[in-house]
């Protein structure tokens, strides 16, 4: 599958401080699942755990607290985001779903397998 091959390395900052990091990760899966999410109805919006053929589930999280919206691993289950409103989590997801885009057109291959969110 494409979207497994197409790799890059992610980390997850907030306040200078990295909160998870791993090379090789499967950029444009995340993407695609990112997206596929943020298309989801915006009234209860349910927690998002990545869901991949190819990384642990719960590498990626993105869970709603009272004081916001945190993003982490469950392999750093004490380093997390400051909460953010909803409206900040979505302006970055778009915004490295972009990337993600640019850099899939850059090698030559269409992104249009990531839905636009």
């Amino acid at each position: 599958m494409l979207l497994l091959n197409i790799e890059a390395e992610l980390s997850i900052w907030d306040d200078g401080r990295v909160v998870w990091s791993q090379e090789a990760f499967p950029a444009a899966e995340l993407a695609y699942h990112l997206a596929l999410w943020l298309q989801g109805p915006d009234a209860d919006r349910e927690d998002f755990e990545l869901d991949s053929m190819q990384a642990d589930p719960g590498l990626i999280r993105i869970v709603s607290s009272d004081e916001g919206w945190r993003i982490g691993s469950v392999f750093t289950p004490d380093f997390w985001t400051s909460p953010v409103a909803w409206e900040v989590v979505a302006a970055k997801i778009e915004e490295f779903d972009r990337c993600v885009c640019e850099g899939i057109a850059a090698m030559g291959i269409d992104p249009v397998f990531i839905p636009k969110p």
